[in-house]
């Protein structure tokens, strides 16, 4: 799904959103959920609804479905690249510090904020680099003093490093394998400086492909998070889908308050293998993403893979109140996140359940 490299042969992005159109013959035509429906007010009231009377969504669930887009999205290339952290979370008068795919890494910015990153251990006697301190954009080693700059140090060598504005990556060429490339392979955005974005993290106890497949499951939607969605409908589902066309399209209600909630239309895909993709398409916020990264981060004390779910959220309406919205965006990050966190601590608990059975051998997919 990786489209071609920008004219500067650096960022490389998946194209445009996911095309509309349904590959089976007795999926009826979606409504259109855009501004054409919802007006100028997009809250509607939904029908009053008991959790238990919902259609069930087990027999569209099929287990074989989830795991072919599963396995197509591993098939897609990395690059060796990786969602080490927000942004925001680096900065240049402190280092950060993360295990990712089982090593060690230090991250920091220089003053002309440009982001490296680098092993995580002093080159000296291994003291923790994150412990240390940043000066003059150097990294300076709290045991005693060694400083480190982006240029390396004997035994030192710093990684390849990307910032889109919103994350920051690393590229690990030994745990990834694959053919390295220049930058992260990226989905289609709003344009960040008109948009709110937040980035939410958490840690779970299985393997990336786990948090990606719960993705990949758009029908255990309502079900499982019936304080957030109603009136879920899998449009469209990818059974044997053209290049370009590997999507789930949804349609779905965010709720808002009590029976109050937004209707949108939006399309799930994976431009890489550990990152699953929510467009929005029609409705409220078109344009806007939800970009779910999985991170694999090393094991804990019981040998047991821990992966880090990196989850961006980056809002956007042409609506003219969304200025507002934007200048408020202090205020609105927290509860973005907040919204983000809810959900990620019921899917995670479905990856784990998922690596768990696997783990036993008893995953009935």
């Amino acid at each position: 799904m990786a489209g071609p490299t920008d004219d500067d042969g650096v960022l490389r992005r998946t194209g445009d959103p996911p095309t509309l159109r349904p590959t089976n013959a007795n999926t009826p035509a979606p409504g259109r959920t855009g501004r054409a429906a919802v007006g100028r007010i997009p809250l509607r009231r939904m029908a009053a609804t008991r959790w238990a009377e919902q259609t069930p969504t087990w027999s569209d669930a099929r287990p074989g479905l989830i795991e072919a887009a599963l396995k197509r999205a591993e098939a897609r290339p990395s690059g060796n690249w990786y969602v080490l952290a927000a942004s925001t979370e680096i900065r240049g008068d402190r280092p950060f510090g993360r295990t990712v795919a089982g090593v060690e890494l230090v991250a920091w910015r220089t003053p002309d904020g440009r982001l490296h990153v680098g092993p995580g251990a002093c080159p000296h006697l291994g003291a923790p680099l994150c412990q240390g301190a940043v000066d003059a954009g150097r990294l300076i080693c709290r045991w005693h003093g060694l400083a480190l700059g982006p240029n390396g140090f004997p035994g030192w060598d710093p990684c390849p490093a990307h910032d889109d504005g919103v994350l920051a990556w690393v590229r690990l060429d030994g745990p990834g394998g694959e053919e390295p490339l220049a930058a992260p392979v990226l989905p289609r955005r709003p344009d960040v400086p008109a948009s709110i974005g937040a980035v939410t993290t958490l840690v779970g106890r299985c393997e990336p492909a786990d948090v990606v497949a719960n993705r990949l499951d758009p029908w255990h939607g309502a079900w499982y998070h019936p304080y957030s969605f109603a009136h879920l409908r899998v449009l469209d589902a990818p059974v044997d889908p053209a290049p370009g066309e590997d999507q789930f399209l949804v349609e779905v209600t965010f709720k808002v308050a009590g029976r109050m909630g937004v209707p949108v239309r939006v399309a799930f895909s994976c431009p890489e293998p550990r990152t699953v993709v929510m467009h929005i398409l029609d409705g409220e916020g078109a344009s806007s993403v939800v970009e779910t990264h999985a991170t694999p981060l090393g094991e804990d004390e019981r040998g047991i893979p821990l992966t880090a779910v990196i989850e961006a959220t980056i809002a956007y309406s042409d609506r003219r109140g969304f200025a507002l919205a934007r200048l408020l965006a202090p205020a609105v990050r927290p509860m973005m996140r907040t919204a983000a966190r809810r959900l990620w601590k019921d899917d995670l608990a479905y990856a784990e359940r998922r690596y768990a059975l696997r783990a036993a051998g008893r995953w009935p997919g």
